[in-house]
């Protein structure tokens, strides 16, 4: 079962542009951790550059330190400090809101300085602390759907959010866990994660991941990125979360999944030709009546 439908409102963005119902299709990218600045300037000029043309919104995402990885030996990223200021730098050159994952409660002050969207990453969505510490903030969170988790489940998380006082809340399909070393997307967890009153965000590279499939990092099926951002498209999204880089197999950390920057334009073009088809009350939320 949902939990009774909330009022489903767009979340501000540091007063750039709003995430939600009746608002630009949004698009949450960049590479998956913190890599060279050259990288970042490329991806970054690149990305802005398509949301112009598209008309669309955009958070630049990278994470500073991936506390998550796999091995021991996978790269983590920068760390805190120097990650942080890469990223503020990224933000300031390029007129970018930026969007990073915090694992700790006590990166997150230093990361709300930074941040105009505070990450969560999915297998630390169940995380009280760290929840209310980041809510606290005052600034928008992305919350990750945990893999283990029904849809219904992130009502806990986002009442967790709410109750320290912060209303501003997106939620983010990126697959369940499917046997081992495998994840599965059931479309309807999106309009199930729209009854809770948040706007829906699809990670579309994520989705495709295998969770350690290449023994000592995580595999991935990119060339399923394409399928799975048409079919959440077609079924009602405000945003598209996708890591991507210039050369993926050369990516510091999941290469397998993340789609070719130079691929990105034309399927968000795909993308926004089936969201333009879609009659408006297919973006609202459903009853369950």
């Amino acid at each position: 079962m949902t939990a009774m439908r909330q009022p489903e409102s767009a979340v501000d963005i540091s007063g750039r542009f709003k995430v939600g119902p009746g608002q630009p299709f949004c698009l949450l990218a960049g590479p998956c951790v913190v890599e060279s600045e050259a990288v970042m300037r490329e991806i970054a000029v690149k990305l802005k550059e398509m949301a112009a043309r598209l008309r669309i919104s955009l958070i630049f995402k990278a994470s500073f330190d991936k506390a998550n990885r796999t091995s021991i030996h996978s790269y983590r990223g920068p760390g805190l400090e120097e990650g942080l200021a890469l990223l503020a730098a990224i933000g300031r050159e390029f007129d970018l809101p930026l969007v990073s994952d915090v694992h700790e409660s006590i990166q997150v002050a230093a990361a709300a300085k930074v941040l105009d969207l505070i990450q969560i990453p999915a297998l630390l969505c169940r995380q009280t602390d760290l929840l209310q510490a980041a809510a606290q903030t005052g600034k928008p969170i992305n919350l990750k759907k945990g893999q283990f988790a029904a849809p219904w489940d992130m009502a806990h998380a986002v009442a967790k959010i709410r109750a320290a006082g912060n209303g501003g809340l997106l939620l983010t399909e990126r697959g369940s866990s499917f046997g081992y070393n495998n994840l599965m997307v059931d479309f309807r967890s999106l309009p199930l994660l729209r009854e809770l009153g948040c706007p829906v965000v699809f990670d579309a590279t994520h989705s495709v991941q295998l969770p350690g499939g290449a023994k000592a990092s995580s595999g991935g099926q990119r060339h399923f990125v394409p399928t799975l951002a048409r079919a959440a498209v077609a079924v009602g999204i405000d945003a598209l979360f996708m890591e991507v880089h210039p050369d993926p197999d050369r990516a510091l950390c999941d290469g397998p999944n993340s789609w070719p920057l130079a691929r990105v334009e034309p399927l968000l073009r795909d993308l926004l030709a089936i969201r333009q088809s879609l009659p408006t009350p297919h973006l609202r939320p459903f009853s369950t009546s």
